[in-house]
């Protein structure tokens, strides 16, 4: 087994509870504006306040910053950017539901008052979970939060919203430091039959391999759900496997039709736009409102995180080869019923990380079964737009979503068919405990 050391977060001071100018980046005069422009505009002829500001489109707008920030300027269009984005959610959803008190705290007891804007206090969380982690987007993040917090109406609802939010992310932060995120995890097991190495074309190492240890965000450990070993080289499903990807998955197939190879390709990139552009559309379409909308983004976000951690920790705890190198390589394999093709490439360039589980079933196995459950629309329904390089696929049911995700993954040569398989029923197995223990209705809102 592969030696395991942890990397630590330096300790903080205790955050005041108050606009803190280091990391927030806005200047007390800003904040003071923003806060105070509309003041007294806004009172009702009576004297007392509006309602407090809750529109919805806070949630979806700053899931868009959050994907300019994390793909765009950090360029983690990978399966770190999970991890990113579930941190944003999470805090989002608690900067929402501790004041609407419509669904319960994720890892918190702290609420805010009622009487204050959760529309402010997502701008803020979201704001300064960013900010934390991504200082070199400062200056997009802080246009961001002016723009955001400029569209709550002045008075005392958005400034206990903007402290509240301050404190979700702070508890969000506090919740992440020491959780194994870049901790020095190497895969040194020497190449044998069955073991991965690095692949062709660009031969990099293990990606990320700190994932499969860290923390997760809503599972007991990275190992919950981890599944038994791969299919020995030497079965009946190993060859099947083999034999399949070797067909269909290669760059020069003439088995594949042209539909699978549009599948292939149109699955491949599809991971973040579930994360982002999917869901701001589910979102709109569905009309939900505040807390419905922070706990759809937030209980996807964070199923998909640990969906990829899951996948992540039996990747590196079985180590089992992709199909490229299987099938050059099959002499050795002590399989008679597989034959080498040394020159054999698959349809889309290997990632650079084990076949076993799945990573992308994985994340649209948990993906999926979260949406089916927070919009509960019947059966396995999620009424899912899906847009990738400009093509939009519906996928009614979750179902539908799931087998075209782990037949592209064969159909683009790097994957054997069970590492999908399995890939999958393990990302259901998260989502269905993120939804069973944590979003659940409080009942008061």
């Amino acid at each position: 087994m592969r030696g395991v050391t942890f990397g630590f977060r330096r300790a903080r001071a205790p955050r005041p509870r108050v606009v803190n100018v280091r990391r927030r980046g806005l200047t007390a005069t800003v904040l003071a504006v923003a806060l105070l422009s509309t003041s007294f505009a806004t009172m009702e002829a009576s004297g007392s306040p509006p309602p407090a500001a809750a529109d919805p489109k806070v949630v979806s707008d700053w899931n868009a910053v959050a994907f300019d920030t994390i793909v765009v300027d950090a360029g983690k269009a990978n399966a770190e950017a999970f991890m990113w984005f579930a941190f944003e959610q999470a805090a989002v959803y608690n900067a929402v539901v501790g004041i609407t008190r419509r669904y319960e705290l994720y890892n918190w007891h702290t609420r805010g008052p009622r009487e204050a804007s959760p529309q402010a206090a997502a701008a803020v969380a979201a704001h300064d979970v960013l900010l934390e982690y991504f200082p070199a987007s400062k200056a997009r993040l802080d246009a961001a939060l002016t723009t955001s917090l400029a569209e709550v109406p002045g008075g005392p609802a958005k400034q206990q919203g903007v402290r509240y939010g301050e404190r979700a992310a702070d508890r969000l932060i506090d919740l992440r430091a020491d959780d194994g995120r870049f901790a020095p995890i190497t895969f040194d097991v020497p190449p044998a039959p069955g073991v991965w190495r690095p692949t062709p074309p660009a031969s990099a190492p293990f990606f990320d391999p700190w994932m499969a240890k860290m923390k997760p965000l809503v599972l007991e450990s990275p190992s919950q759900f981890r599944p038994g070993p791969p299919p020995a080289l030497t079965s009946q499903a190993y060859t099947d496997d083999f034999n399949e990807v070797k067909a269909v998955g290669s760059a020069t197939s003439t088995v594949r039709m042209q539909e699978q190879t549009d599948t292939a390709r149109f699955i491949a990139p599809s991971t973040i736009p579930m994360l982002t552009s999917t869901l701001r559309d589910l979102a709109a379409r569905h009309q939900l409102d505040i807390s419905d909308s922070a706990r759809l983004f937030a209980a996807v976000a964070t199923s998909a995180a640990d969906g990829a951690i899951s996948s992540w920790d039996s990747k590196l705890e079985y180590g089992y080869w992709r199909p490229i190198t299987a099938i050059q390589l099959a002499d050795d394999d002590g399989n008679p019923d597989t034959l080498a093709d040394p020159g054999w490439l698959p349809l889309i360039a290997t990632p650079p990380y084990p076949d076993y589980a799945s990573g992308l079933t994985s994340f649209m196995g948990a993906t999926t079964r979260a949406l089916t459950r927070v919009l509960d629309l019947g059966g396995d329904r999620i009424d899912v737009n899906l847009t990738i390089a400009g093509v939009t696929r519906h996928y009614e049911f979750a179902s539908q979503l799931n087998k075209d995700a782990i037949d592209a993954r064969v159909w683009s040569g790097i994957h054997f068919r069970t590492a999908d398989v399995v890939g999958s029923g393990m990302g259901i197995q998260v989502g269905d405990w993120a939804l069973d223990h944590y979003f659940q209705p409080t009942g008061e809102g």
